[in-house]
């Protein structure tokens, strides 16, 4: 009876996924969860390219105050008169660079990208569960790209109340020169991300929960599958809190209402409104703001648990505890929030509470750095280039932990509150790791998406450089914060408080952010020039063991030719005593090389494999 549904379902599926052979149902308007994850990727990476331009040229004034730049005035002409960056301009680029990357980049590769492309694969489906609405998440996101990108071109500016917009900047339109249309689009594009976001979510959770394959048990699912479906669990959560926010922004702008607004005078006139208050929006965005670094950090530390084990050629050292570190680091993140707000006049004993959260969620955290540790001692390790960035990883993750223990504590919060010492130690834990997730996923899963082999030589060169002149960046700036170094500043020459010798250290931060932009041209180029012209890739060139490794290379539509694999085994069998190679896929019986799944093995000799074509076990 069992197989009589399990067939009647397989041949449903056939049915459903019956390839499309128009361009605009194949490539464009696709419901292919291979093509959706691309269409995500270019258009983040394009997004993320843009965000960093900006860096270059706001760095640039930060080194060279006032420097002219001709080429500059027709990108910005109403805010870089005879290629001179102005300080509305420099605003603008700031509020605009932290949220593309943010949002339009980090969060749109890292669950869209990567979420799309591997999720089905790895648990062993012909697609998302919900393929049409898919199409409509990436549709949503690049609707929200365009948004964006337009606000940088409207007459009164793009959006400057930063990449938190707090009120009443961003509340009221005469605030300050970006504070007109540029911010109602800023909060549009905001809102049309979010739905793409939840829109997705559903797709991965669903899908990870009620599609897997045969004998893909919950606890045998990839860590990076894990990271990405506990990351879209905490966006269905938190998102909702910043798309109420923006929506209630857009009525205080427009339609006289006063959440975020209390009685003010701009430029002697008097601004009547009644009961709002600015930190009503400043908890509702970091609610989403903190958690957002995990939406961020997760599908990372999925991505590199994945690389290290393979690159190590071991096991995942604890993968239960690994899981369980996933969850309850997404669970603390909710209950953290206040630490963001700890200058805003919090009662005390409710900045002691936030303290005491903080903290507790470095136990997780740790616990997956001595995991990561633990997974490369003593292994056989191949230096590819996505294990160098994953093992990159690790070093950001704990730079980036370690500063955030300062930040943690309110006492030494409040005086580097606002500093350059907050800038960089988000950057390194929140983006610089992210950041290297993402590479060490695109060299290591590029062959399965495109069929070609990136360039190693270039990939290493690639890596160097951005590590290096990253910490050239960031490390630098936390001894600027140190000594007291404000940020968001668009001219220090003038402050007695500073000493000289920091304006060569900005020159110093410049210049090594030019450098990282300049290796990023190298990725560019390597990510083309393999894609058009790379040599053909093996089905299996890291010899793997997960599933998305056994279909062809690239993936057909619907994933795998006639009936889906058959999983026999976690996805971390690597160097097995006893076994033929020191890498046995998850579809090898065990029967036929041995396991190192203890726990399971005398089960599943026994012919008693848990799990069903629909992956309800778990």
């Amino acid at each position: 009876m069992e197989s009589n549904v399990i067939a009647n379902a397989e041949a449903a599926v056939q049915t459903h996924h019956h390839e499309p052979q128009s361009f605009w149902t194949k490539y464009v308007f696709s419901q292919d969860h291979k093509v959706i994850a691309m269409q995500y990727m270019i258009t983040a990476l394009i997004m993320g390219f843009i965000g960093m331009v900006m860096s270059w040229i706001f760095r640039i004034q930060l080194a060279w105050p006032d420097h002219n730049l001709p080429f500059m005035r027709f990108l910005m002409p109403t805010n870089m008169e005879s290629g001179t960056l102005q300080t509305p301009g420099y605003y603008m680029l700031v509020t605009m660079h932290g949220t593309i990357m943010v949002f339009f980049l980090l969060t749109a590769i890292l669950t869209g990208g990567f979420g799309n492309f591997l999720i089905p694969l790895q648990v062993g489906a012909r697609d998302m569960a919900f393929p049409f609405l898919n199409m409509l998440s990436y549709w949503f996101y690049f609707l929200s790209c365009v948004v964006i990108t337009v606000s940088l071109f409207v007459s009164t500016g793009a959006a400057s109340a930063g990449w938190t917009s707090y009120p009443p900047l961003s509340a009221l339109a005469k605030a300050t020169p970006g504070s007109g249309l540029g911010q109602d689009l800023w909060l549009v594009a905001i809102a049309l991300f979010i739905v793409a976001s939840t829109m997705g979510s559903l797709n991965y959770v669903t899908t990870a929960l009620n599609m897997r394959t045969k004998g893909m048990t919950l606890m045998r699912m990839p860590l990076t599958v894990w990271g990405i479906i506990v990351a879209a669990v905490l966006g269905l959560f938190a998102f909702p809190a910043l798309f109420a926010g923006a929506v209630l922004l857009l009525l205080d702008r427009h339609l006289g209402t006063s959440f975020f607004l209390p009685h003010l005078v701009l430029g002697g006139e008097h601004i009547v409104r009644d009961g709002g208050s600015p930190l009503l929006w400043q908890h509702l965005f970091w609610f989403l703001g903190h958690p957002e670094v995990y939406i961020l950090i997760l599908p990372a530390m999925g991505i590199t648990s994945e690389i290290l084990s393979n690159g190590a050629r071991k096991p995942i050292f604890g993968y239960k505890v690994m899981v369980g570190s996933l969850v309850a680091i997404a669970f603390l993140s909710f209950i953290v929030w206040g630490h963001h707000m700890f200058v805003s006049g919090m009662n005390p004993w409710l900045g002691f509470a936030f303290v005491i959260t903080t903290l507790i969620i470095a136990v997780p955290s740790a616990i997956k750095t001595f995991n990561w540790l633990g997974t490369l001692w003593k292994g056989n390790i191949r230096f590819t280039t996505p294990m160098l960035y994953a093992i990159g990883f690790i070093s950001t993750f704990v730079t980036g932990g370690l500063t955030g223990i300062f930040l943690g504590n309110s006492a030494l919060d409040i005086p580097l509150h606002d500093t350059y010492f907050v800038v960089a130690h988000f950057h390194v834990v929140m983006g610089l790791s992210s950041v290297f997730g993402i590479f060490g996923g695109i060299y290591y899963w590029f062959p399965k998406m495109t069929g070609k082999m990136m360039s190693e030589r270039w990939g290493k060169v690639h890596f160097w450089l951005t590590f290096i002149g990253s910490y050239g960046v960031f490390w630098t700036m936390h001894y600027l914060g140190f000594m007291g170094m404000p940020r968001r500043y668009f001219n220090y020459e003038s402050y007695q408080f500073l000493p000289p010798s920091m304006h060569t250290l900005q020159i110093i931060i410049t210049i090594s952010a030019l450098i990282v932009g300049a290796a990023q041209l190298i990725f560019l180029v390597n990510f083309l020039y393999s894609w058009l012209r790379g040599p053909k890739a093996p089905d299996n060139p890291w010899q793997a063991n997960s599933l998305e490794w056994q279909a062809p290379t690239p993936p057909p539509h619907g994933n795998w030719v006639g009936q889906l694999p058959e999983v026999h085994r976690w996805p971390y069998d690597y160097s097995v005593p006893g076994a033929s190679a020191d890498f046995v896929p998850q579809t090898v019986p065990v029967e036929v090389e041995p396991s190192g799944e203890h726990h399971r093995t005398a089960v599943a000799v026994n012919g008693h494999t848990n799990g069903h074509s629909n992956g309800h076990h778990a």
